[in-house]
This record gives C-alpha cells, structure tokens and sequence, in this order.
C-alpha cells in the first residue's frame, strides 16, 4: 500500500505498525502523549494502544534512559523519546556504559532491542542548547547503531527496521524534517547500512547527512543551470556505514564534498574523508572538502544562524571552487524555504 505522508505521519504510522505487530513494543518519553505529540510524530498512538504502552516521563533523562534500558533487558522493545539531542548527554553513562555495551559484556545472552529518538538541528533563534545533532558523539561508541533518515520513506522504512533490531539505536530527526512529503510505500523495507544515490550526476559527488540531503539537493538544481551535475549520496545511517555505494561514486565523479550535519572537527566528516582518501586516492582530481557547522557555539540571531550551519550556498561556493568556476549569482534564489512551516520548538 502506498500513501502519500509527511515525515511526522510516516514515524507515527511506522510506530504503530510495529506496536500492533508486537505487543512488547512500547513509547515513552517526555511529552510523548500531550498534544503536540512530538512534533505530531507521535500523533494517535495513545488513542489507539493507551497510556500502558504511550505514556510521558518526568524530565529526567539518565533515569528515563534506565528504565528504557531495562525494559529492554526485561524482554519488551521499547521506544525511548527525547525531545532534543543535547539532552542525551545528560543520559550518557546509561548510553555509553550500559547499553553500548551489555550485548558484548554478556556473550550475546543478553539483547538490547531499544530505539532511543531524538530531535536534531535548527529552529529559529535557539542558540547552543538547542542545535546540536552528535552524531559522531554515538557513532564513536562499538555497539551502538545511528540512523538518519530524510525522507517520509526512509523514516517509516528504517524505524520499523531498527526496532526490530537486537542491538541499541539512535535514531536522529531533523526538526524542518517534519513537514517533508513523500510517497511512502508501507510494503518496503531498508535494511540498516544501505546509503542511497538521491541524484545521478558527474561533477561532484556530495556525500550527506540528513538536513544536508536538502540542500544538497538544492545547491544541484541550482548548479544545473549552468551544467554542472552534482551526484547527492544519502548516507541514511551513520553505522553501520555503507561504504561502498560512497566509494563508488567517488571513483565515479573523482571529487567529494562530504555535507555533514555537525561540526567538522573530530566528525563525522573527518572519518569519511579519511576513508574516501584511502580508498579512492589514486581516483581524486581534488582533496576531499568537508562542510559542517562553523566551530563555535550555535549563535541566536538568523543571520549569524545562516553562517553556523551549512547550506545549499555554502555547497554551490564550495563546488566553484573545486572546478575553478565564476561565482554563480544567487540573488533571485529562494533559500531556507523549508523554515516558514516551522512553529516553535515542540
């Protein structure tokens, strides 16, 4: 069956597919069931299953966290839900030091069904508490899977997929994400560690993470104009790491940028270019270029906002660069669309 949907309906409908499937699973988290829904990606669910498997916490994190963890041990999948990334670190020693680890620590006796969500990147004006994304914070931890999806289909598809996973994972969601329509098809699966090729092209190849997937995308429609095809790499999850559909793009266009939603520095970004280089070294024309958040905290105001995270702009100038091009004028393009549906930041 296939349906057209926004990225929150399809995590809604992907959630409860699965609560129906399988009595053990469960939602819960901060705000889960008041009436914003998390963004309404929890939307119907406590109508339909009621507060035993759809019920909200009290705002405490690591205690949350260990009770999401035990449930898991105790035999139930939970779906664990934190409104905002930067508050995991609050939860850290129950992530990186119990369910990171337990799987490993018991032999395989003992498994870790549980999915923790989180809510990543802008909204407007919200400064350094609430901006980040950390994936490489996660990735850098063994025993713990990170998935970013950036389509309607991808987030049903990969929720179901990762809940029914044995292991621990983070699942992360753009905020600007929420109002993106797709078709989505109820019928497909993804498995983790299968990045997809969003866009053919020759010139580049632009390897993304999820909000960057979007901008990448435009950067491309732009650069069209003017004959330039990008190649856009959605990664979709972070580890496992599907390195070669990356590889054989790069080889492919034999330039890279890697767009990735986080700060540069010990990223993300960094362990994907020190890849590509080893793998395709004799293939570049040019050194792989990485584009991430400017290294400071996240500023309040929008025009310093525009210069913190990376963009379809920053993209374009970066690709000019790379094949000695004029800069393209950008000044009847439309930028930043995506924001005017953004509300507020529940």
């Amino acid at each position: 069956m296939k349906s057209f949907m926004t990225f929150r309906e399809s995590l809604s409908l992907a959630v409860a597919k699965e609560m129906e499937a399988d009595p053990s699973v469960f939602v819960f988290g901060l705000d889960v069931p008041d009436h914003k829904r998390i963004f309404g990606s929890t939307k119907g669910l406590v109508e339909k299953f009621g507060l035993e498997r759809c019920f909200g916490t009290p705002l405490s994190e690591d205690a949350m966290t260990g009770v999401a963890l035990g449930a898991a041990l105790s035999g139930l999948r939970p779906i664990h839900v934190h409104i905002r990334v930067d508050f995991m670190m609050l939860a850290m020693n129950q992530i990186v030091n119990m369910i990171s680890n337990l799987r490993y620590m018991s032999g395989g006796k003992l498994t870790i069904p549980l999915v923790i969500r989180a809510v990543i990147g802008r909204g407007w004006g919200q400064s350094a508490q609430h901006s980040k994304s950390l994936q490489s914070f996660f990735a850098h931890i063994p025993g713990l899977k990170v998935v970013m999806p950036t389509t309607p289909q991808d987030a049903y598809s990969l929720l179901r997929t990762s809940i029914r996973d044995d292991n621990p994972v983070i699942f992360l969601e753009h905020r600007w994400l929420y109002d993106v329509e797709g078709e989505v098809d109820e019928r497909k699966t993804i498995p983790l560690g299968n990045a997809t090729v969003r866009r053919q092209g020759d010139a580049v190849t632009v390897v993304a993470t999820s909000w960057m997937n979007v901008e990448a995308l435009k950067a491309a429609e732009v650069l069209e104009r003017r004959g330039i095809q990008l190649e856009v790499v959605d990664v979709r999850s972070i580890t496992p790491l599907d390195e070669e559909t990356i590889i054989q793009s790069v080889k492919k266009t034999r330039r890279c940028i890697v767009a990735d939603y986080d700060w540069a520095f010990c990223g993300f970004s960094a362990e994907l270019a020190s890849l590509i280089h080893h793998r395709c070294f004799n293939d570049l024309k040019k050194p792989v270029e990485r584009l991430g958040f400017a290294p400071v905290p996240c500023p309040t105001t929008r025009p310093l906002e525009n210069l913190f995270y990376p963009s379809a702009v920053h993209i374009i100038r970066i690709v000019e660069q790379m094949l000695g091009l004029e800069k393209t004028d950008l000044s009847g393009e439309s930028f930043y669309s995506y924001e005017h549906n953004f509300k507020g930041p529940f």
